[in-house]
């Protein structure tokens, strides 16, 4: 039976209403400045993520199906980080914190080193490929099932690493510190790192007990073609995002290349 049940998540409204708030002060401050923004995208990523925690999905991810948490996970650390990436586009990134609140994170020094380094493409990407191999080990995925803390611990390091790869795909300030053809390089790796894990879940016994001995999974699903669906899942999304922008950011290389050469190639 698949219960309709929303949960009220203090933690995660709270973190959503201030990204919310800061957002909107930073595209009044900006007025005319903020034409290039993009706040409805930012805005679905944070409903994005704030949905794939306090609807009833959750409940179905935790109790019956792989593929619903699979589903989850691949809103909570993919679509929702994209969106709200794409939404910083442009001046309204440099706005985001207001002047009260950036003048002591200017005085804490280790933390804007640790920013720095976090925002270093190599640091990126292992904080990203990291935390989606270390979550779906089977003893950590079922250790997160069992225990609430360490399942929200499990869920903000996705969003993160979530966050920190689409910044260096989108490159959202336009600090250009990959070029569109390295772009391009960083997110065809970030989409072999994920079909690798696609992989194991195709050609794999049941990989997570907690699954594995559900009785009464909805929509007639046994373990395996659960785990296949999940794995399916997470191929189309992973195409659709990491491919896409693969796809745009190799036609924005080929055409840099065209201008530079001066002739079409």
């Amino acid at each position: 039976m698949i219960r309709n049940e929303w949960r009220v998540d203090p933690v995660v409204l709270a973190g959503a209403g201030i990204a919310l708030a800061l957002y909107a002060q930073a595209w009044l401050r900006l007025r005319r400045r903020a034409r290039g923004s993009h706040p409805l995208l930012f805005a679905a990523g944070i409903a994005i993520g704030v949905l794939a925690v306090v609807s009833p999905l959750d409940a179905l991810a935790e109790d019956k199906l792989l593929s619903t948490h699979m589903a989850q996970h691949l809103l909570i650390g993919d679509l929702a980080p994209l969106l709200i990436v794409l939404g910083l586009r442009g001046p309204v990134s440099f706005f985001l914190l207001p002047a009260p609140a950036l003048r002591p994170l200017a005085r804490a020094r280790l933390l804007r080193l640790l920013l720095e380094a976090l925002l270093r493409p190599e640091v990126s990407f292992a904080a990203w490929a990291g935390s989606l191999a270390a979550w779906h080990v089977p003893q950590a995925y079922d250790a997160a099932l069992a225990h609430p803390a360490l399942h929200a611990l499990e869920h903000a390091s996705l969003f993160l690493g979530g966050l920190l790869l689409w910044t260096q795909i989108v490159d959202p300030a336009r600090r250009a510190h990959l070029s569109p053809g390295r772009r391009a390089a960083f997110g065809a790796l970030a989409l072999l790192a994920s079909m690798a894990l696609s992989e194991t879940l195709l050609s794999t016994a049941p990989l997570y007990d907690h699954y594995a001995g559900v009785a009464d999974r909805p929509f007639g699903l046994t373990w395996a073609s659960d785990q296949r669906v999940a794995a399916l899942l997470m191929t189309a999304e992973q195409l659709a995002t990491l491919g896409a922008a693969v796809g745009i950011l190799l036609r924005s290389h080929v055409y840099r290349l065209e201008a530079e050469a001066g002739h079409p190639l």
